[in-house]
């Protein structure tokens, strides 16, 4: 590939955002670790985006959509082709009765905005750390809540560039999944469907998940979060736990002391620390119990 000339085209099919080169990526992911992309795009628009999709598939060019990394490890041999990056999509609006969120926003800001309007239905999402676009990708969850659960319709970009609106049964939900997972198609906006509700109550559940989420989680460290599904009738951090394995290390990856189910990078871990203590991590548990743990956090990018 001809870096310097995508990156040149991509400034003219995205003039008001910004296109890099050898963009070290580690600065975009909770992890705090990866390598670079080749090219890292960041559009400003809805039409960008389109732009850049398109612009992907005519030249068969490899194209990788980021939101905030917080759900990501990226290998240390960084990524091919575009990453497009949508953190610069954030805006937030109501409409009717819906919430329109873009895909760059943080759905915890997201939830803090819905509290600020008076709407319920959010409040599990107040301390969920990735975009509104990520959120729909894994149908995230919290406390009893999932982002299935309030999402009217979406707006997305498919594979060819077209706009296109997504809703019901075409969202193809499972636990920690959608159709976004299968790449036919890219989040640009989310509209919840929220229920008008009081304040102070959605401030008190919302503080109450705060607080446990801050006392049980290991915040101090970058991490992916919860680096496993959990398995069918079972916790994959008590599994950890009961496997003997909270703080055992792999560089500077370590199994969090607070949380079993966190991977956290304690002290300047890689990719591949971060990787292969995943690894002993599923064999350990299977080991023990018979039970293969999934790993929730995407791992994306070349060794």
């Amino acid at each position: 590939m001809n870096i310097s000339k995508i990156q040149e085209d991509l400034q003219q099919l995205a003039p008001a955002g910004t296109v890099k080169s050898h963009e070290v990526l580690k600065d975009y992911v909770f992890t705090q670790m990866g390598g670079c992309a080749d090219i890292l795009a960041e559009p400003a628009t809805y039409e960008e985006i389109q732009n850049i999709v398109t612009y992907a598939r005519k030249n068969d060019i490899p194209l990788t959509v980021l939101g905030n990394g917080s759900n990501v490890i990226i290998r240390d041999g960084g990524i091919r082709g575009i990453v497009l990056q949508t953190s610069g999509l954030n805006g937030m609006g109501i409409h009717g009765d819906l919430l329109y969120a873009q895909c760059g926003a943080k759905i915890i800001d997201v939830s803090r905005y819905a509290l600020e309007q008076e709407l319920a239905g959010l409040e599990f999402a107040c301390g969920i750390p990735g975009t509104v676009g990520g959120a729909l990708y894994m149908n995230a969850g919290a406390y009893g809540g999932e982002v299935k659960d309030v999402l009217q319709s979406a707006l997305a970009i498919n594979k060819t560039g077209q706009l296109v609106t997504l809703q019901g049964d075409e969202f193809q939900w499972g636990y920690r999944q959608s159709v976004f997972a299968s790449g036919e198609y890219i989040v640009l906006e989310a509209r919840f469907a929220l229920i008008p509700g009081d304040s102070a109550l959605i401030k008190a559940s919302m503080d109450e998940l705060t607080y446990l989420r801050e006392s049980k989680q290991p915040l101090e460290y970058p991490s992916c979060g919860s680096v496993f599904k959990r398995p069918p009738g079972r916790y994959a951090g008590q599994l950890i736990q009961e496997s003997g394995l909270q703080g055992t290390r792999i560089g500077g990856a370590e199994v969090s002391r607070k949380h079993a189910g966190f991977i956290v990078n304690a002290d300047n871990a890689t990719a591949s620390d971060y990787i292969g203590l995943i690894q002993h991590v599923r064999a350990a548990v299977k080991d023990k119990f018979g039970v293969e743990l999934e790993t929730e956090v995407e791992i994306i990018g070349e060794e």
